[in-house]
């Protein structure tokens, strides 16, 4: 039987071990269970594929992302490791085809999702498979207290009986104490053994930019960090205008989130992957599984919504040991926003209430009822009948559907695409003859970027508003442009399934988990107050803030974090402080108490950097006793 060290070189030949990895490995091949919290980029994934490939039968991974699964697969597939993802794309025939496979065909990983394991032929499937272990990724999420719960993973239990004989490990890179006692608890692994690994990476700086010219101070951030850099925005929107922005101003860069089309990630990852365009701009969206090791820099223009979130986003860089950096550029307005966004889109129960009434009439549902029937559902047609907000009616949803009350199969395979066939002046020809055009065409320019370049997921719906017509209008359209050969529209359904669960009680159901939907909400407040209070505490070490979050004790400054820079060198202090004055003075006037309030160091301090500017005449006072940069 081949080592660990073995199995390493033959198969992660730029991988090593490093503690606790090799204590994890030991104890899974002594069929221990086991609880895992490292760090992102600390190598999780090799704790199970190495016990799996060193012992006989079946690895079933619990993932709850499927682009995650598909990531690891491949990865493994390229090693001629054999492995297999249920998910949703597979029909039933695929699916007992792949599971042939897993019982005959000497397959050693299975990935699926929690909520697939519910399915009652997977389960008896999985059965008749020997199975080694099981591994359980991103394991915080069967906690209530942690910044990702999913209500599927409380019923992992199950797997304790499936598959008696396997032992079973769960793995995370953030959680609290609380949150693996939870682990520990709702997966009944009282007998695991915990591992844990400080948070604290040596090589990564972190660091807090305070600038009221954010995209300014991104383009002095990327100067002064070579390499291959991800940058985390706030909407899908303003990850193809940051990206636009650097290319003009003569960076290689490029875009990705979650509403492009797999061609298009596909290109965008690929050409990030192997540094021929070494920035990508991105929503959270981007990062899970991703194996890049010499990342530079991830850079935050938008405020994380967790410390949790943001660690593991923070994590991606320097994954090879060597310097990298986490920064995140913030101002008052942008926390503000944040904080206004987060109130607007997090429903508490009164809304939820309203969410699951609505739907109920929508229907014609009567009260006590439970229809048999599964309803096509649009949730833009849903919202605009009644007058909804789209994104917090979505998570209203969500926790319906989390809360077992309504159950909704998305069926995100099946997108209306559109890619312009013609190019920009024989489209500018085009609208000359068919003025009546114009409105439509131009709208799908400004709305979709690359849709010249391939088929781009678009929204009949949302079109249909702004072009103040009905969907119908709007698909005749659409079909006339295609027809002309101006474009070429693929139009699919893309109406997600809606099936009750439970008979109509308006009042009862809402009241019974009342409670727990307005504690979730104050759970989430408290993590986004937790990431404000790291952004805006200059004083205090960034790791040992990291650190106090986790419970983790650390009381020696890391020595290369900002605040750490500013208390060992006052000279690079002061220069860093007239950078922020400069920065925040550049276009607006300020009074000396506006400045002082917007940086959180001794006022003393800044009343003597702005009397060092204006003597170098930096800046300069108006009668108004306001401050100003010098042009």
């Amino acid at each position: 039987m081949n080592t660990p060290v073995e199995i390493l070189q033959k198969y992660w030949k730029h991988s090593s071990f490093r503690k606790p990895q090799e204590e994890i490995i030991t104890a899974t091949i002594q069929k221990q269970n086991t609880i895992v919290l490292l760090p992102t980029g600390g190598g999780k994934s090799l704790c199970y594929q190495i016990p799996a490939l060193l012992q006989k039968g079946i690895c079933i991974v619990i993932s709850p992302l499927i682009a995650l699964m598909n990531d690891q697969v491949n990865q493994l597939n390229e090693k001629n490791i054999k492995a297999i993802s249920l998910t949703s794309q597979l029909n039933f025939e695929a699916t007992i085809t792949a599971f042939d496979n897993l019982q005959f065909g000497n397959f050693k990983f299975l990935y699926l999702s929690p909520e697939k394991l519910q399915n009652p032929l997977i389960q008896e499937k999985i059965k008749q498979l020997n199975v080694s272990l099981i591994a359980i990724d991103e394991a915080h999420c069967i906690s209530e207290w942690g910044h990702d719960f999913r209500p599927s993973y409380l019923k992992l239990q199950l797997l304790k009986d499936i598959c008696p004989n396997a032992n079973i490990m769960a793995l995370t890179a953030t959680a609290t104490p609380k949150v693996l006692l939870d682990i520990k608890d709702k997966l009944n692994l009282q007998d695991a053994i915990i591992f844990k690994k400080s948070f604290k990476r040596n090589n990564l700086k972190f660091s807090v930019i305070t600038s009221e010219d954010i995209y300014g101070q991104l383009i002095q951030s990327l100067q002064k960090n070579n390499g291959s850099s991800i940058i985390y925005a706030g909407t899908r929107k303003q990850t193809k205008e940051i990206s636009n922005f650097l290319t003009k101003k003569g960076f290689k860069s490029n875009y990705y989130h979650g509403g492009l089309t797999t061609t298009a990630k596909s290109l965008a990852y690929n050409n990030w992957i192997s540094n021929k365009v070494p920035i990508m701009v991105a929503t959270t969206a981007f990062g899970m599984g991703i194996n890049k090791s010499d990342v530079r820099a991830v850079i935050h223009i938008a405020t994380p919504n967790s410390v949790e979130n943001y660690l593991q986003e923070a994590g991606r860089a320097g994954r090879d040991n060597k310097p990298a950096i986490a920064i995140i550029i913030s101002n008052k307005s942008s926390i503000n926003e944040t904080i206004h966004q987060f109130n607007i889109n997090t429903p508490k129960a009164t809304f939820v209430k309203e969410v699951y009434q609505n739907l109920n009439q929508y229907f014609k549902i009567s009260m006590g009822e439970i229809p048999k029937e599964i309803f096509d559902f649009s949730i833009q047609e849903f919202c605009f009948y009644y007058k909804l907000p789209l994104l917090k009616t979505f998570n209203a949803l969500n926790i319906l559907t989390r809360e077992e009350i309504i159950f909704i199969d998305e069926n995100f395979s099946k997108k209306t695409t559109v890619k312009f066939l013609i190019r920009s002046q024989q489209v500018f020809d085009y609208i000359e003859n068919k003025p009546n055009k114009k409105k439509l065409i131009n709208l799908l320019l400004r709305s979709y970027g690359g849709i010249y370049d391939y088929n781009t997921i678009i929204n009949e719906y949302s079109l249909s508003k702004k072009m103040n017509c009905s969907v119908h209008n709007l698909i005749e359209q659409l079909k006339e442009l295609h027809t002309n050969k101006i474009i070429n529209y693929k139009a699919n359904n893309n109406q997600s399934k809606l099936t009750f669960l439970l008979p109509r009680d308006d009042n009862y159901i809402i009241n019974q988990i009342s409670k727990h939907i307005n504690q979730q909400f104050q759970i989430k407040q408290n993590k986004l107050k937790a990431i404000i209070q790291y952004i805006t505490d200059n004083k205090t070490c960034r790791n040992i803030q990291l650190a106090n979050y986790f419970e983790e004790k650390l009381t020696i400054p890391c020595g290369i974090c900002d605040v750490c820079e500013q208390h060992n060198n006052p000279s690079v202090s002061i220069k860093l402080l007239s950078e922020q004055i400069l920065n925040l003075v550049q276009n607006q006037t300020l009074s000396s108490a506006i400045i002082c309030q917007q940086i959180a160091i001794p006022k003393e301090i800044i009343l003597n950097c702005l009397k060092n500017l204006l003597n170098e005449d930096k800046i300069y006072i108006n009668s108004q006793n306001k401050f100003k940069a010098t042009k």
